[in-house]
């Protein structure tokens, strides 16, 4: 199975004119991102090595090996930053991280198999579970606790009370 990725920052563009990066973060406090150091692209190849970084307005200001100059650091605005799944610490009790629920089961209330959960995404209203059926087409579910009331990880499984106009 392929090495999973978290998406940890995303490369706002230069800061002053010395090759800085601003980062933003998705992290609980910006630094992190300096501890990871090693930071790879959406398809896990390296991007960019945190040499040293400081916390600015909810973000983080760093520096990378690869980037000396302003235009540098400018042109790589947009660039997502990702850490594998394993170098994090544990969820929270009711917290989980989405990409592991990529794969688990869904199941109804009653333990009828639904499919599994292909993707989870987020259009601007929040996170939706793609789950795709054994056949037919994929659905959407929101991922809410009265949606999906029970994500039990260590089981592999979560409990999905279907749309009616999907059943």
């Amino acid at each position: 199975m392929p090495e999973r990725l978290i998406l940890v920052g995303r490369v706002a563009g230069a800061f002053g004119v010395k090759g800085e990066l601003k980062i933003t973060s998705y992290t609980d406090e910006p630094a992190a991102l300096v501890r990871y150091r090693d930071l790879k692209g959406s398809d896990g190849a390296p991007a960019l090595t945190l040499t040293a970084g400081r916390p600015h307005k909810g973000a983080l200001v760093g520096r990378a090996s690869e980037v000396a100059t302003r235009e540098e650091a400018e042109a790589l605005r947009g660039l997502e930053l990702f850490v594998p799944r394993d170098l994090l610490p544990p969820a929270d009790e009711d917290e989980y991280y989405l990409a592991d629920l990529i794969g688990l089961a869904a199941v109804s209330p009653d333990g009828a198999p639904l499919g599994r959960i292909k993707s989870v995404q987020n259009f601007g209203a929040g996170d939706l579970l793609e789950i795709a059926p054994e056949t037919g087409p994929s659905w959407w579910s929101p991922f809410t606790r009265e949606a999906a009331p029970e994500v039990k990880i260590a089981e592999g499984v979560v409990v999905v009370v279907k749309p009616a106009e999907t059943q």
